[in-house]
């Protein structure tokens, strides 16, 4: 197996999100192949670039068309390559920064909310209907609960342990269960059980539906999926994480 390959392979979010794990990630690097080595292409100007190609699938979607929706759902799945791109060239070349981190989170959070205001937009000026704008809101702000809750339980948790992210990182290591050096069985297995991701509806599942509903011009139907599903996770989310603070709170006390 060519070494550099292998090496782009070892780069991979062993645990990654749905249409990432199987096709974007893959073809981001196939695509880094070619891209890692040059020098004056960084992680965070293919960010950047991830970010810009989003705006634009956003205006494709705005204005509205058969031609334009088609355009958006391709340049929504270059922009997730992208996305997937930028984290492996920095664990490749050994540059990982906080900051970088910090940019692509953020940025992935302002694509997903313009996304799904953009078709909610389009999905009203097609029917004239306000029910798709009330949709796409919905599905946002409950898919922003969903980082919100984990973010302030982190914060409460670190605050009564300074050592709770390294204990939190000791209990999400997952061995390798597939991959480049695995047969034929163990791959086949781990695309089967991949599958069972696409009920976690998060970015990777977002890029999948949008490209989908734009291709087949059913923004509507798509968004009361976006909503509903964004409801029960991210007051599901909130729960759990409200019930893990008050479990470690009374497991302390009792220490």
């Amino acid at each position: 197996m060519n070494q550099k390959f292998t090496r782009l392979w070892a780069t991979k979010n062993k645990d990654d999100e749905w249409w990432s794990s199987f096709v974007t990630a893959p073809l981001a690097i196939g695509v880094n192949y070619f891209a890692v080595d040059v020098k004056w292409l960084t992680p965070n100007r293919i960010t950047l670039l991830s970010f810009v190609l989003a705006i634009v699938s956003v205006l494709f979607i705005i204005r509205g068309g058969t031609v334009s929706f088609f355009i958006a759902a391709i340049l929504i799945q270059f922009s997730h390559v992208l996305d997937c791109m930028d984290g492996q060239m920095a664990r490749y070349r050994k540059t990982s920064s906080a900051s970088g981190s910090y940019f692509d989170k953020v940025t992935d959070q302002i694509q997903v909310t313009l996304w799904f205001g953009a078709v909610g937009y389009a999905a009203h000026a097609q029917s004239q209907d306000l029910l798709p704008v009330f949709l796409a809101f919905v599905g946002v702000a409950f898919y922003s609960l969903r980082g919100y809750a984990k973010y302030v339980a982190i914060q409460i948790e670190l605050s009564r342990d300074d050592a709770y992210m390294a204990k939190v990182a000791e209990t999400d290591h997952k061995p390798e269960t597939a991959g480049l050096g695995f047969g034929f069985v163990a791959n086949s297995r781990w695309f089967i059980t991949e599958q069972w991701k696409i009920f976690a509806f998060d970015e990777g599942v977002f890029v999948f539906m949008l490209s989908l509903a734009l291709v087949l011009d059913t923004l509507t139907p798509m968004l009361w999926v976006f909503a509903g599903s964004q409801l029960f996770y991210g007051l599901y989310r909130a729960c759990q994480h409200g019930h893990r603070i008050d479990n470690h709170h009374k497991s302390s006390i009792q220490k």
